[in-house]
């Protein structure tokens, strides 16, 4: 028997639960505009860390969207960092009010896991790539391509969860972690793929299809 999975991140089970505590010791205390701010943040708090049930597109070798939010960027370039190759690039921007949790676009083997310490300017803006705070997931497909996904903390977010290891085998829109309070996600493409989203699209995690991966990407030849 399937058994039911609460819609939360278990990353915020410490604030929802502190912030219900203070809401209730105000309350207890008579004092009533403290416990309805702490009602509010307990809201809220509860709505950011939704963690809602996605369902994955039919298509083989379908790139999915790591993350929920606003599609900023879709071009070619030189990838030094990461792949180091030419690639397509997809970022998406995480507001406060997105869905955090992050997924899987592409089922592999992670190769390398990189968590790079830094600043936490705006992570809409392009200096955010160079100098925030950063993990940065390299996976292998059964294929033989290889892409990359960068969790890139920003203004408010100070926290990257990343729960995948080198050697873990991943499954496409699975879950694997988050940025606390906004953020966003860097996706780095081989050349060979079809890319089928364009700037100021809104996408969802484990569900919207960014790309599809053709055959031909993990050749050699």
């Amino acid at each position: 028997m399937h058994t039911p999975r609460v819609p939360l991140a278990s990353e915020g089970y410490p604030f929802i639960l502190f912030s219900a505590f203070a809401t209730l010791s105000f309350s207890l205390l008579g004092l009533v505009v403290p416990a309805l701010g702490a009602l509010l943040l307990t809201a809220f708090v509860t709505y950011f860390f939704r963690d809602p049930a996605r369902v994955l597109p039919e298509e083989t070798d379908a790139i999915v969207s790591p993350a929920d939010g606003k599609v900023i960027v879709v071009r070619e370039l030189d990838d030094d960092c990461f792949l180091h190759e030419r690639v397509h690039k997809i970022s998406i921007f995480m507001n406060v009010f997105n869905v955090h949790v992050n997924r899987i676009p592409l089922a592999g083997t992670v190769e390398r896991v990189v968590l790079t310490p830094g600043r936490f300017y705006a992570a809409d803006k392009d200096k955010a790539v160079l100098h925030n705070e950063r993990c940065a997931l390299t996976v292998a497909t059964p294929a033989g391509a290889r892409y990359a996904v960068v969790q890139i903390a920003g203004l408010i977010a100070r926290r990257i969860v990343c729960r995948a290891e080198p050697g873990d085998r991943v499954a496409a829109g699975q879950r694997y972690g988050m940025i606390r309070f906004g953020s966003r996600l860097d996706l780095y493409l081989p050349l060979a793929t079809e890319i089928r989203v364009r700037e100021g699209e809104l996408v969802r995690a484990g569900e919207s299809v960014l790309g599809v991966l053709r055959e031909s990407a993990g050749d050699k030849a």
